[in-house]
């Protein structure tokens, strides 16, 4: 039963956190993605999305739930649905934010709202954040995370009548569990659907370990910005179906003049999450 007027008491609430872009954290993701170029320095902008390194949640395991992730009814309402993912975000770009600078970040929960999906009750909450270095706003974020029940077996598979026409550009990637491990490090993202097995298997209902949907997001926010060849103003992207290990990614894009429509694509060619890249003004 979703109490859900006890979850919207929680819209409004708020907290705030400071931390600094340190170096180290950053070139530690740029080995992890591999991504080419200089070694990151002082002063260098953050590339798009890698400020989820930062703010990190720690908790002792007193404070933990099931599956790994800080227990229920803190700053977020207590959804009484065993299964959470990032759904997607809507993130606004106002000005670099330098490696090595001191940040502040003030969150508030802006939503909760609750559906009827093919599967069951879904609760999306949506939070928003603003980073702020030296008194201006660099980002604006809004994300939306969803809470559901545990999936069917063979759920995530999908459906190759649903995949689009390939896009004009491409890159292949498969992710393994190294890779996942890291960026769950990196993130201090304890949820055990990206390295616990048997958890994913006979709780959440996933054929194997998850990919993190943050760091696809991550990967398509940086193609974009490749593509486009400038900083990026705005970056909506949406979590469509779950990617799991072991599948081959490919990265697809479409280049207009400002902007970037950029997809992830599982086996089949079935978008796993879609995403819109507006590029910064020349």
């Amino acid at each position: 039963m979703i109490d859900l007027p006890h979850l919207q008491s929680w819209v409004g609430r708020e907290q705030t956190d400071r931390d600094i872009a340190a170096v180290r954290h950053a070139r530690l993701m740029a080995a992890t993605v591999a991504q080419p170029g200089p070694v990151l320095t002082e002063g260098d902008t953050l590339p798009p999305l890698w400020h989820w390194l930062y703010f990190l949640e720690g908790r002792p395991p007193a404070e933990l739930g099931a599956d790994g992730h800080p227990a229920r009814g803190g700053f977020l309402p207590p959804v009484p649905l065993p299964n959470r993912m990032w759904a997607g975000g809507r993130i606004e770009f106002d000005a670099p934010v330098p490696l090595g600078a001191t940040m502040d970040r003030r969150s508030h929960v802006l939503g909760v709202e609750h559906k009827a999906g093919r599967s069951g009750d879904l609760v999306f909450v949506t939070v928003q954040h603003e980073i702020v270095v030296d008194g201006r706003r660099c980002l604006r974020e809004e994300h939306d995370i969803v809470y559901k029940g545990p999936s069917a077996p063979g759920a995530s598979a999908p459906s190759a009548a649903d995949a689009p026409r390939p896009g004009t550009h491409q890159r292949m990637l498969t992710p393994d569990s190294t890779l996942l491990f890291r960026y769950s490090a990196l993130t201090f993202n304890g949820h055990r659907i990206h390295y616990d097995q048997d958890y994913c298997r006979q709780v959440e209902g996933y054929d194997n370990l998850v990919i993190h949907g943050p760091l696809v997001a991550t990967l398509l926010a940086g193609f974009a910005q490749e593509l486009g060849g400038r900083p990026l103003a705005r970056f909506d992207y949406r979590a469509l179906r779950p990617a799991i290990l072991g599948v081959t990614l490919t990265l697809h894009a479409e280049v207009d003049a400002d902007a970037v429509r950029v997809w992830s694509a599982l086996p089949g060619g079935v978008p796993g999450m879609q995403a819109t890249a507006m590029l910064a003004a020349r």
